[in-house]
């Protein structure tokens, strides 16, 4: 079947989220692949947004945001971003999430805030961007206190960096044990899912690799297409492309065509 290169992202996120999570997804691409896994495959998924929309599927397409009528018309509960984002995220209670990035370097560090000519660690103090981006809304808090959660980003060597500009949400930090070291409650992100393939972090240095890629691009693409020197599995594989059943459990999310428009 024909799919986007945003569709096998999302589905191949999906498939990395298990049933009966407690899990808080960010708005666009994040959303619909947490929604996906809900009718695919984890029906008993426990949802919510940073608005603390508890319970919810998307109705008649992509939310626009994390209260829009879209997303709450069916919710089982509705409480506040405290409690969303205190009570179940930085308490260690949320199981998993899904983010996006705008950019994310090589130990899962992620910058939503802005690009610089020369990023405030170069500089040694922080001057205004050349572009501002949206900011991390509640993706700073979850990447500290979900017990592990996964980021979605296109790949293209200025978004997949050595060093990210900023970091709005913490990954791995520099590496090793520094997340420990910093006492976050949270596990940091089990991998990083791309329009081109899935990278895990090392599990002593953290430094994310490429496990596995699609079968429409290559090694050598994935890697030209990063700004270190990415490291490959040495079981590296292959992602199984989307079934008829998960494009159509996909689509049925995506009622908009949101993913076969921008894919």
């Amino acid at each position: 079947m024909e799919y986007t290169k945003q569709e096998f992202m999302a589905v191949t996120t999906g498939r990395e989220i298990k049933d009966s999570e407690l899990i808080i997804f960010g708005v666009g691409l994040p959303m619909l692949a947490g929604y996906f896994a809900k009718l695919n495959h984890a029906p008993n998924l426990r949802a919510f947004t940073e608005g603390g929309i508890y319970g919810s599927t998307p109705v008649g397409g992509l939310p626009w945001g994390i209260e829009c009528n879209r997303i709450s018309t069916n919710a089982t509960s509705f409480t506040n971003a405290i409690d969303a984002l205190g009570f179940l995220v930085l308490s260690g209670r949320a199981d998993n999430a899904v983010i996006g990035a705008a950019q994310v370097d090589k130990y899962g560090n992620v910058n939503t805030t802005g690009i610089w000519d020369e990023p405030p660690w170069k500089a040694g103090k922080y001057l205004a961007p050349r572009v501002r981006l949206n900011g991390s809304g509640g993706a700073s808090d979850i990447s500290v206190g979900c017990k592990h959660y996964l980021i979605m980003a296109s790949h293209e060597k200025r978004r997949f960096m050595e060093k990210v500009d900023y970091i709005s949400s913490a990954g791995y930090l520099d590496g090793g044990d520094r997340r420990e070291r910093c006492g976050f409650v949270g596990g940091g992100p089990s991998a990083i899912i791309s329009t081109l393939g899935i990278l895990r972090p090392d599990p002593q240095t953290k430094e994310f690799y490429l496990d596995a890629y699609f079968p429409f691009t290559t090694i050598d693409k994935v890697k030209e297409n990063t700004g270190w020197n990415l490291k490959v599995s040495q079981d590296v594989k292959i992602v199984p492309e989307p079934t008829a059943e998960e494009l159509k459990n996909l689509r049925t999310v995506d009622t908009t065509g949101f993913l076969r428009k921008n894919g």
